[in-house]
């Protein structure tokens, strides 16, 4: 079958020598990352201190735009910063959690490094409410639902988990959350790039994520978009000198913040990850998630169904419309059994309680999904028949 989006492969060098299938982890780099690279270091050699005035200042807006484009969020909403741990205590800490509304809902899949930040939050005085999952793969949908109520402030859930890659109903969590007073912040770090979504038809109050995987940016750059219409009422207590109404007048004392969204900076940018995350984006942009989207929806279930003739057994979402790009598989040894297909070039990765992760992504081809399948049953073949002797 032609595949248009094939076409991208040149684009990502490695591809050359591996079998990719680890978007959801790090996705591929592309050759005209390196070259953006080589452009912030020719900017430090030969501008120097002048690159600042010449661009550097922008970028954390200028490159949020690029995401907000695949997230359709007004432009000048969104801004970078280092990770999604950052951009999760930025929105915390500029809510006031010291009233009878002080709940925070989330889910038990969530990211553990988000769970770490909402439960440090009760020294401040926030209520952590945990919906559980009660097979590990899905969250029950009524379950969170009915813990969103009038002493909440903020749901803060993953569009997509990070360990079955199971899609949540936003539409229906930020119409409950909006009825009741309620704001809404979504984890976007599995879905941005590969499940399709808008921030505006949404009205999503805060958007979070990050580069490394699906937008194949690199580490370095997460994104942080909020409701316009919230910054007058938000005035982050995590900031730094960025934040300021006049960053460059350096007045001591207490901040005054700016008028529009880089009120929700803090420190000094990190401009070389920011040159390595454009063009992923552009990439991304160019293509359109709603093609990769189709072309996931097909290769995940092409995944199932080679895997399962194949023996294996299949730990994931079967409605293609909740499960994102990743497919999971448990196969017994799992941890040996990746450490193989490494070895090989097949790059995988292994999750304690759910099994080998596969992401296709819209550079790879419908053989690689064969081979790899091939090679997971031919590597446990070769284990259990050696401990069998």
């Amino acid at each position: 079958m032609h595949d248009p989006l094939l076409a991208w492969r040149s684009e990502f060098p490695t591809l050359d020598h591996t079998v990719h299938m680890i978007s959801h982890s790090l996705g591929a780099m592309p050759a005209r990352a390196r070259t953006r690279l080589k452009q912030f270091a020719d900017e430090w050699t030969e501008r120097s201190i002048r690159a600042w005035a010449e661009g550097w200042w922008d970028m954390p807006i200028a490159v949020g735009d690029l995401i907000g484009k695949i997230i359709d969020a007004p432009s000048g909403s969104v801004v970078m910063h280092q990770n999604v741990s950052i951009c999760q205590q930025t929105v915390l800490s500029a809510l006031d959690w010291s009233g009878r509304r002080n709940k925070l809902v989330t889910e038990s899949l969530n990211f553990p490094s988000n769970h770490y930040i909402f439960h440090n939050w009760a020294r401040y005085g926030a209520r952590v409410v945990q919906v559980d999952s009660s097979d590990g793969l899905t969250v029950p949908l009524e379950q969170l639902l009915a813990a969103i109520d009038e002493e909440t402030l903020l749901v803060t859930v993953s569009h997509v988990t990070f360990r079955s890659s199971y899609v949540q109903d936003l539409a229906a969590i930020v119409e409950k959350a909006h009825r009741v007073g309620a704001l809404v912040l979504a984890d976007t770090y599995q879905s941005c790039g590969t499940v399709p979504f808008s921030a505006r038809e949404l009205d999503l109050d805060f958007v979070t994520g990050g580069s490394v995987k699906w937008l194949c940016g690199g580490p370095g750059a997460a994104y942080l978009y909020v409701k316009p219409s919230l910054w007058p009422t938000l005035n982050p207590a995590a900031t730094g000198w960025m934040a300021h109404r006049a960053p460059f007048d350096f007045v001591p004392g207490a901040i005054e913040y700016a008028d529009d969204a880089t009120r929700f900076l803090n420190g000094t940018p990190a401009i070389p990850a920011l040159y390595a995350a454009m063009s992923g984006y552009e990439i991304v942009s160019e293509i359109g998630v709603d093609r990769i989207r189709a072309k996931s929806m097909h290769q995940t279930a092409l995944l199932i169904e080679m895997a399962e003739e194949a023996g294996l057994v299949f730990n994931g979402v079967r409605d293609g419309r909740h499960r994102g790009g990743v497919v999971i598989f448990d196969v017994p040894e799992g941890k040996r059994v990746t450490a193989e297909l490494l070895k090989r070039d097949i790059l995988v990765d292994f999750r304690p309680g759910a099994g080998i992760r596969l992401a296709p992504h819209f550079y790879t081809t419908d053989e690689e999904l064969e081979r790899t399948i091939y090679e997971i049953r031919s590597i446990s073949n070769t284990l259990f028949s050696t401990a069998a002797h």
